[in-house]
């Protein structure tokens, strides 16, 4: 597997609202092209800081290959814009021929495909106690790892995090991005979710729901909210969501397995 990660942080040249000459900081956006055993499957616009964790994130959450050990070698190479995906079997994505290639940012609609849908409820999770101690732990620690959205803005960051410490945290042009290229990371490390809790700047979506819980992760946490597509499936597949959630404030949705352990404001 290649290393090939790129900066994600470019000084340009801009005038402010004085005409004032100066230089600010922008965040890099480029097209990689996934191809398994030479057959195209999608375009992500990415930041490109984690390329070959967004390759194997994204074949996971799609649940095109089971396994880790089917996939032989992921390389990107920038020059071509391409990441190569190898598999052991040499026979690439059953049934790619019928599926329509897609460009996205993993912004929105149009990342999971019609296989993955097939297979989702098989991923229903059980439950699981989510501390409300545990949430505030967590947004104390994720404003502390968000480099590029500091210094340039214009991304989403995503963490994972367990018992109110992020273990891992990612920024990408957009939320699914950062989602998958988690997912990469554990199933390089053979990390499971079921007592983790995922963190995204991003809305609560439908298919930001089904991508937790691929990836066994029973709680999620936004700043932002929810839509009601996905607090439906959240309450279909056992995933507690936790949205609008801001130093101690937050709206918890599917929550009868959050344990309310912390002392609300105003009281004690």
């Amino acid at each position: 597997m290649t290393d090939a990660g790129l900066e994600s942080i470019h000084e340009v040249a801009s005038h402010n609202q004085r005409g004032e000459a100066e230089r600010i900081n922008i965040v890099g956006e480029i097209p990689l092209t996934i191809k398994v055993d030479g057959r195209e499957l999608v375009t992500l616009m990415t930041l490109g800081t984690h390329p070959e964790k967004l390759v194997l994130g994204y074949l996971r959450n799609q649940t095109l290959f089971a396994n880790l050990e089917e996939i032989a070698s992921v390389k990107v190479d920038w020059d071509r814009e391409i990441a190569e995906v190898r598999t052991v079997a040499g026979s690439g994505v059953p049934g790619l021929e019928r599926m329509k290639r897609t460009v996205t940012t993993g912004c929105g609609q149009g990342t999971i495909l019609s296989c993955t849908l097939d297979k989702l409820y098989d991923h229903r999770l059980p439950p699981r106690k989510i501390l409300q101690s545990d949430i505030y732990r967590t947004l104390a620690q994720v404003s502390r790892h968000n480099k590029a959205y500091r210094m340039a803005g214009s991304v989403h960051g995503c963490g994972l995090c367990r018992g109110g410490e992020v273990l891992l945290f990612i920024e990408d042009v957009g939320r699914h991005n950062a989602m998958d290229a988690i997912a990469g990371e554990m199933w390089l490390r053979g990390l499971q979710g079921g007592d983790k809790i995922f963190y995204t700047t991003g809305r609560l979506t439908s298919e930001i729901v089904m991508k937790a819980a691929l990836m066994g992760i029973p709680a999620l946490i936004s700043r932002n909210g929810a839509t009601h597509m996905g607090y439906e499936l959240a309450r279909d597949l056992g995933v507690t969501l936790i949205a609008r959630a801001k130093s101690r404030h937050f709206v918890a949705l599917n929550a009868e397995n959050l344990v309310f352990d912390a002392v609300p404001e105003g009281r004690g």
